[in-house]
């Protein structure tokens, strides 16, 4: 029996999830911006339609921003990954089998669910999602991975497929092989693009029946797998429990460039407490810690960037003890009388922590760095991001990141919750009328509005 793949796909996900709580973005045109505002990274299908393009920088496009009225929003990441987790959860929910792929895919493993019944399966989940949490999705089913991505890419761009296109029902899969660039194919990348062409391969089904030995030389066995799922085959297994991380890196753009030593020190203690936050996650230690800064590359500005690396003691997980080797790699590399606009940190040679060799020494002492740190995380879980922060990483942070045009945290902040107002006069006294409004009466005074 074939194997059955489907991949779910939020649609627009960013400028969806500003839609969510603010119903009269409904049918407008929208662009989420990049860290400091600078470059569109999402875009309504409204905006695409106006031809602003991905990767756009926002000032090259004001002009159609200001004639069109399209909405302008910094991104807000803490939504988008509460949204994200609210939509894999639902997902969950009628498949336990699922491989969460990004912020907005899943694959999922529909085997033992018979094919002829699929469709009408998937646009079930499809309605339920947007029921449940307001993000439309389109779902592509198939044989592998890279058919379902196809699969998935059509349903998302053709309306009259209704958000779902099962590839088994295809009466020629090649139609849809042919109808899709080789460029977007999952796995091939601009460079392969660029070489693919040159040879006449300029699609899917291009691809599909090209010499097998020609592709392992030129994209080797990788792009070899690549063809075999466009046949069919499945070579690329659904991971449930993807691998951990190798290195973590966590850093950002300052939101103004900056001379200062205290900034930079700041910047570097926050990314080395996000890096260990994320390690931790995965229950692994570090044996390396690099702190990386430079100046502004298109700026006529004296440049500079450099990096430092530094082996510790003993691998470690504990925030205190990294932020210590940090500020030395920092001393190691800074240098007065430059600009500087990003900095961040990087932790490398992870391990299971459950294998770390304590020092005889001072195992106690690390022991307990590390189970603040786990407390920390507990109450950031808890209570929200950044509850509770290491004073290095600063308060006012006058470097901080741009995000100006941003939205509420309407699902992680109980200051910027939306409101349900009643439009009584006397506040007090609606509470005491519920009773009135959920039998139907007086409801011609109710005036719900998000505040």
């Amino acid at each position: 029996m074939a194997k059955i793949i489907a991949l779910a796909d939020c649609n627009n996900f960013y400028a969806s999830c500003e839609r969510v709580f603010n119903p009269k973005l409904k049918n407008k045109p929208i662009v989420v911006l990049s860290n400091n505002d600078g470059i569109i990274v999402a875009r309504s299908n409204e905006a695409k339609a106006l031809g602003i393009k991905m990767g756009s920088p926002l000032f090259k496009v004001q002009d159609i921003v200001r004639q069109h009225k399209v909405f302008v929003f910094s991104s807000n990441y803490t939504l988008y990954g509460d949204m994200s987790h609210r939509v894999m959860t639902a997902l969950e929910h009628f498949c336990p089998d699922v491989e969460i792929y990004s912020v907005d895919e899943c694959f999922m493993n529909f085997d033992g669910i018979e094919s002829n019944n699929l469709t009408a399966y998937c646009k079930n989940i499809r309605t339920n999602i947007k029921q449940w949490t307001g993000i439309p999705i389109s779902i592509g089913i198939a044989k592998t991975k890279t058919l379902a991505k196809i699969a998935n890419r059509y349903a998302k761009k053709n309306p009259s497929t209704g958000g779902v296109l099962n590839l088994f029902e295809a009466d020629d899969l090649d139609v849809y092989l042919k109808a899709t660039a080789v460029e977007d194919v999952w796995g091939v990348g601009p460079a392969y693009t660029k070489f693919l062409k040159r040879y006449n391969v300029l699609t899917a089904f291009d691809l599909k029946n090209a010499n097998n030995k020609w592709i392992k030389k030129r994209m080797t066995v990788m792009g070899l797998r690549t063809v075999y799922e466009l046949r069919g085959t499945p070579c690329i297994s659904l991971e449930t429990a993807p691998a951990s991380k190798k290195s973590i890196v966590s850093s950002r753009s300052f939101g103004r460039s900056t001379p200062s030593r205290k900034d930079v020190e700041e910047g570097i203690a926050l990314f080395t407490s996000r890096a260990a936050e994320k390690m931790r996650s995965q229950k692994s230690a570090a044996a390396y810690i690099t702190v990386f800064l430079r100046t502004n590359p298109f700026k006529e500005v004296p440049q500079y960037h450099n990096g430092c690396m530094v082996r510790l003691p003993v691998p470690t997980q504990a925030t205190p003890e990294l932020l210590k080797f940090a500020k030395r790699a920092l001393d190691q590399i800074f240098r007065d009388g430059f600009l500087y606009n990003k900095v961040g940190v990087m932790l490398s040679g992870l391990m299971p922590e459950r294998k770390v060799q304590l020092d005889f020494f001072d195992a106690e002492q690390r022991q307990r760095q590390t189970e603040i740190s786990k407390v920390v995380d507990q109450i950031n879980d808890t209570y929200g991001s950044e509850t509770v922060t290491y004073a290095a990483s600063g308060v006012r942070r006058r470097w901080a990141m741009r995000r100006d045009l941003k939205s509420p945290h309407y699902t992680t902040s109980w200051d910027e919750l939306p409101v349900v107002s009643a439009g009584l006069e006397d506040r007090e006294q609606s509470t005491l009328d519920m009773e009135h409004l959920i039998n139907g009466e007086d409801l011609d005074v109710i005036n719900f509005e998000i505040l």
